[in-house]
């Protein structure tokens, strides 16, 4: 039976709990990728419901659909161009008034629109009740009840959008704003003359608005589709819009806003209402400690490092699993395949390569499930409020901490998120500063090393670490506001949200869209990566050796068949037996140890080794650090091949073979500073040039990023010789 099929686009203000009702609707059926054209994330899932396929399409969260952001052009330019059969509005029922801006701007859209009452359990708990079926009554539009994070009410929203795009109509126009008599004649003149010419590519009155607002976007429309006829209305328009000006001795932009708000507080007198019993509000006690001027920052920096101590403590179990996983699926293959280079491909190129990187899988998902709970609970605004004056000493504010705290995760979409920034150079300085974040990617790198060196302490380590980044990104910030990108703070008004019970479907969703692109990563650039590290491990085959070793381990063995022969003590033969098995290690090592050094993976560590020797790093490690800017899990993998260790994806052994190179917990902090603040990857590179805009700040931050890591790395490494030594 054919489906039939429904498009409904989702769109409310930013902490409406919008996403959350996405999530409940859609599940884990649902696509991300950008935006044409842009770096916006994109959501949209297809559901089946009865005889409906249904299209849903999640719209950049926005507090108007005034284009003054890239988020709110994609909302407004989907709802006219893509035509969808119900615009959805989700509102905070909480905070109403606020949220019905946005909605009076989509009700005076031409189509069919809901509005929904999230958080509807909050807003009783404050004391507010909400006259639904008066809002519905005064603006002729479809009123639901949710509660997002519970999944109360999303079924009877999804019945009744079906409902509404089947049988209903769009609503009245006669029940949208209305201005004062002045505008209201300047808004029929222009639409008179639209609709002289036939109309245009929306309904007139709309455009008639847009245009006596100055909207931009419109105007260039208008005048590139209606030729001579588009070029009066722009005209008429304008001179409307200087009169108006005059009348009202204001801008009229500003005008229109106030009416807009002066007809939501009408409505708001008329629907809401306010209970004067005794009640609690939640949210402001639990600000009153964490946002507390001297308690908020130590318990923020407790959170992040619990974060990393749980990343550490509950992974080891998984992480085991996963190890022993892949160990058996390396016996299997050497048990079913005769020796030989398509063998060592397979076993050491492919499956110890990808699995040395997968075993940090579940550190990872747990590092999002931290990240996901400080946003859906409202902490991450809290944490961005609490940074703000830390900030302003780099002449940044608060907000620019999100995408900075954001950079845990990934980088990449760290400094996509500087979009909302609105100065220029607070988003680049934002963005140069974003990659001394420690991204997830380079968590493998720490948890080996920590764990190997630092045992007891691996979590803490791990934490120190990223304060690390954090202050260097600070000191760095400092810099460039006084060099290269001077300018003055620019004002900012944090929005705090009321803390919500994260919704755990939600999280496991965050959890599976990283988990998703991480295995992604492992079957493309980590696979690719590990193989070319391994071929270049393990070519060319035809090594000369400057000693005979394999006449040397026949002499060893000839020796230990003759002493055993003479004696006939037990003791005797097992502690020769134990000499034999040492001098074979040592022979076998030093053979293995001229062996890496003459294939081309060797030669390369060979000639970028005197960079890296005064910060404690041999020529193994200094490869794996230039193989991390592909990526910074292909570090772990080339460390694992480059110490040719048997069954790579086993932690413990590489580790034994780190110490066996001669790595000490000096040289191998001197390493995780390394990775924190060295050249970020390939994708991140690709990013900040493609929103500075420019190739020239990508290449700067690769010099001064890794100028600044070998600095630091020195620093720490020299430091601590001079403090053992003494």
């Amino acid at each position: 039976m054919n489906k039939k099929h429904i498009k409904i686009a989702l769109t409310g203000n930013p902490n409406a709990g919008k996403t959350t009702i996405f999530n409940v609707l859609t599940g884990t059926r649902q696509k991300v990728g950008n935006w044409p054209g842009v770096t916006v994330e994109k959501k949209e899932g297809i559901i089946n419901h009865n005889e409906y396929e249904i299209h849903i399409v999640d719209l950049p969260g926005t507090y108007s659909l005034t284009p003054f952001s890239v988020e709110e052009v994609i909302a407004r330019d989907f709802i006219i161009n893509e035509s969808p059969d119900v615009v959805i509005n989700i509102i905070d029922a909480s905070n109403m008034e606020r949220n019905l801006y946005l909605a009076t701007q989509v009700r005076e859209l031409d189509c069919k629109v809901m509005f929904v009452l999230n958080m509807a359990d909050l807003a009783e708990s404050r004391g507010i009740r909400i006259d639904a079926p008066k809002l519905s009554e005064l603006l002729d539009v479809e009123i639901v009840y949710t509660v997002g994070n519970k999944g109360a009410g999303v079924n009877v929203l999804l019945e009744k959008a079906i409902r509404l795009a089947e049988e209903g109509k769009p609503a009245l126009p006669e029940r949208r704003v209305h201005y004062n008599r002045d505008i209201e004649a300047a808004i029929a003149d222009v639409q008179a003359m639209i609709d002289e010419r036939g109309g245009l590519f929306y309904n007139s009155r709309w455009i008639a608005i847009k245009l006596l607002e100055q909207d931009d976007i419109i105007r260039k429309r208008v005048g590139g589709e209606a030729g001579p006829s588009g070029e009066a209305i722009l005209q008429r328009a304008e001179a409307l819009r200087n009169r108006l000006a005059d009348i009202f001795d204001d801008d009229l932009e500003i005008v229109m806003t106030d009416e807009r708000y002066g007809f939501i507080a009408g409505i708001a007198r008329e629907v809401v209402t306010t209970t004067k019993k005794n009640r609690v509000d939640l949210s402001r006690n639990i600000d009153l400690v964490l946002t507390n001027k001297f308690l908020g920052f130590p318990i923020f920096i407790f959170f992040i490092w619990l974060m990393f101590q749980l990343t550490f403590s509950l992974g080891a179990f998984p992480m085991e699993l996963i190890e022993k996983g892949f160990s058996l699926l390396l016996l299997f293959v050497d048990h079913i395949l005769s020796d030989g280079l398509f063998k060592d491909f397979l076993a050491e190129g492919v499956i110890a390569g990808v699995g040395s990187v997968a075993v940090f899988l579940p550190n990872i998902l747990i590092l999002f499930f931290c990240i996901a709970i400080f946003e859906d609970t409202g902490y991450m605004a809290r944490a961005a409020f609490l940074m703000d004056r830390i900030m302003h000493l780099i002449g940044l504010h608060g907000k620019s901490f999100i995408p900075m705290l954001m950079g845990f995760g990934c980088n990449v979409p760290a400094i996509m998120a500087t979009r909302t920034l609105e100065n220029r150079k607070d988003r680049i300085l934002t963005i140069l500063i974003t990659p001394f974040m420690s991204c997830s990617a380079r968590l493998p790198v720490y948890i080996v090393l920590a764990g190997t060196f630092f045992p007891g302490h691996a979590g803490t380590v791990i934490f120190l670490i990223y304060l690390t980044g954090i202050l260097v990104a600070m000191v760095s910030g400092r810099i460039f506001r006084s060099t290269l990108l001077r300018g003055e703070d620019a004002p900012f008004v944090m929005e705090l949200p009321p803390y919500r019970a994260p919704m755990i479907k939600g999280l496991l969703i965050h959890m599976w869209d990283r988990a998703r692109q991480f295995l992604k990563k492992m079957g493309g650039v980590i696979l690719i990566g590990s193989v070319v590290i391994w071929g270049l491990s393990v070519f060319p085959r035809d090594i000369r050796y400057s000693t005979d070793y394999e006449k040397k381990l026949s002499e060893i063995e000839a020796s230990y068949t003759a002493e055993v022969a003479r004696t006939g003590s037990q003791d005797r033969r097992r502690q020769l037996s134990e000499e034999r098995d040492r001098a074979v290690d040592r022979i076998l090592r030093a053979r293995e140890k001229e062996r890496t050094e003459k294939v081309y993976m060797g030669k390369i560590g060979r000639l970028v080794e005197p960079l890296f020797e005064p910060i404690g790093i041999d020529w193994r490690g200094s490869v794996a650090l230039l193989t991390g800017f592909v990526a910074k899990e292909i570090v772990v993998s080339t460390l694992g091949i480059l110490h040719a260790v048997e069954g790579q994806t086993d932690r413990a052994a590489l580790g034994k073979a780190l110490k066996n190179s001669g790595m000490t917990p000096l040289s191998a902090l001197s390493m995780m500073i390394f990775v924190l603040l060295y050249v970020p990857c390939l994708a991140t590179v690709l990013m900040i040039m493609r929103e500075t805009g420019s190739a020239g700040w990508a290449f700067f931050n690769i010099f001064y990023s890794t100028i600044v890591a070998w600095c630091a790395a020195f620093v720490v490494y020299r430091a601590g010789l001079l403090f053992f030594a003494g």
